[in-house]
């Protein structure tokens, strides 16, 4: 599969936002483009996925082996011209010092070429040394590089003769400063496709732009060296719960889902039931929920109005329902949640009050064992995880049980997280189902073994 991989020499230097144009502008052309995101993100993906047309799956050395997620890699590349891979952070940035979970240390592992897009502003000669010093710092594929928020064409002019006289990188683009290529950041990164006014439009013009701007047959020809990697046959999954179904909550509070998270659960022969917490005023006919993260806070006013959604949802688990919830989900179930002097009332499952905070309370990875209050097996279990919160829990029920016992993270009170109320557990923590950690099957297990004790009751 031809490939390349997008990298920087820092965060926030533009990789996403080129990310999207590449993707966007090799699709219209007719080239078929399969994306991934390193690491554990949820919302760089959504505009990949916006502009290339297909999901995108992350690679994520904390919560998947590398041969597991190698294998998803060449299993979703099937079918498409080439596959782009977004770093996260710098080329070789990650948690690590000896940089085995790096950008750099996965486009080795994939023999994937390095396109470094960088971030100009302010610099003209000394693009050189900085080229230079990472060329040279590990054994890398840099095939080419981007130059990212040039000033114009004399800026341009200087910075091409500094990379053609001190390195040999070539330069495959110059894409200008341009507010047609902003896409608006806050507290948890850029804002997500779902709050973009004329998304089409918007990805569309991005396109244009870096288009326009890089040389699209020589990015191409970079891809293409890539050599080819023998793809594992995909796992066989069996269809175990035919007849279950789960709904979740997928609008503009709720979108942080994995993409082959949610095509496992259609693998396991599940059916997802997607539902807006926003506007619709009834749960849809299912057997458990699923509550991803994203952002309640931004739209707590609108999911506060909504009283017969959130009485429904108060109603079905108080009255058994299984539900899974992470972070947003979790701050959904609580009784309130405050942000910038306002309070909205909440579903008042969970005994607690969710509070937006102006730092982070919980970033990174996360190292967890399961208590025997998990609902789920294995009960003394070990999984990684990720958290990204700037809320805290306030006022948090007494004799409250707790599902996760923290080695690594912040959680819910910095040691545990995981609150479990009847059938609902809910957390601060973002899973990852992998063969370590293989949550949607157990989950299932779980919905399947509480929807035959009801089928048998009513029986």
């Amino acid at each position: 599969m031809a490939r390349f991989m997008i990298a920087g020499a820092h965060k926030s230097s533009g990789k996403t936002v080129i990310s999207t144009g590449l993707a966007g502008a090799l699709s219209a052309r007719g080239d078929v483009v399969q994306c991934f995101k390193k690491g554990p993100d949820y919302i760089d993906p959504m505009w990949l996925a916006a502009a290339s047309g297909r999901p995108c799956y992350n690679l994520d050395f904390n919560t998947m082996p590398a041969a597991e997620f190698t294998a998803l890699m060449c299993d979703r590349s099937r079918g498409a011209d080439v596959a782009l891979i977004e770093a996260n952070k710098g080329l070789y940035d990650g948690v690590k010092l000896d940089g085995t979970d790096a950008n750099s240390a996965l486009a080795k592992l994939t023999d994937t070429p390095v396109v470094l897009v960088i971030d100009t502003n302010g610099m003209t000669r000394g693009i050189a040394p900085l080229l230079h010093g990472y060329q040279s710092f590990d054994d890398v594929n840099i095939a080419g590089v981007i130059l990212n928020k040039v000033g114009g064409p004399r800026h341009e002019g200087k910075l091409r003769a500094a990379v053609e006289k001190y390195t040999d990188i070539p330069v495959i683009g110059a894409v200008g400063r341009n507010p047609a290529l902003d896409i608006g950041e806050r507290h948890l990164g850029l804002t997500t496709p779902s709050e973009t006014a004329q998304l089409d439009t918007k990805i569309a013009e991005i396109s244009r732009i870096v288009g326009s701007q890089v040389d699209l047959d020589q990015l191409t020809r970079i891809a293409a060296t890539a050599p080819v990697r023998d793809a594992p046959p995909p796992p066989v999954i069996k269809a175990r719960f035919k007849g279950v179904r789960i709904g979740y909550a997928r609008d503009r509070a709720f979108g942080f889902y994995y993409a082959d998270d949610l095509e496992t659960f259609a693998a396991l022969g599940a059916e997802l039931v997607a539902f807006n917490a926003l506007t619709d005023t009834a749960l849809p006919d299912v057997d458990g929920l699923f509550l991803g993260g994203g952002f309640p806070e931004t739209q707590m006013a609108a999911l506060s109005a909504n009283t017969a959604m959130r009485g429904q949802i108060k109603q079905a688990l108080e009255a058994g329902m299984p539900c899974y919830a992470e972070c947003g989900g979790l701050m959904y179930l609580c009784r309130s949640i405050a942000w910038h002097g306002e309070v909205h009332a909440m579903c008042n499952v969970v005994g607690a009050d969710a509070v937006m905070c102006e730092r982070p309370q919980g970033r990174g990875l996360v190292r967890y064992t399961t208590t025997p209050d998990h609902i789920w097996s294995p009960r003394d279990g070990v999984a990684h995880a990720h958290e990204f919160h700037y809320a805290r829990l306030d006022n948090l029920d007494e004799g409250t049980k707790f599902g996760r016992e923290l080695s690594r993270g912040y959680g819910i009170d910095g040691a545990r997280d995981g609150i479990v109320v009847g059938n609902l557990l809910a957390g601060f923590c973002h899973q990852r189902n992998s063969i370590g950690n293989p949550w949607v099957t157990r989950f299932l297990e779980f919905v399947q073994r509480i929807k035959a004790g009801a089928d048998a009751h009513q029986a």
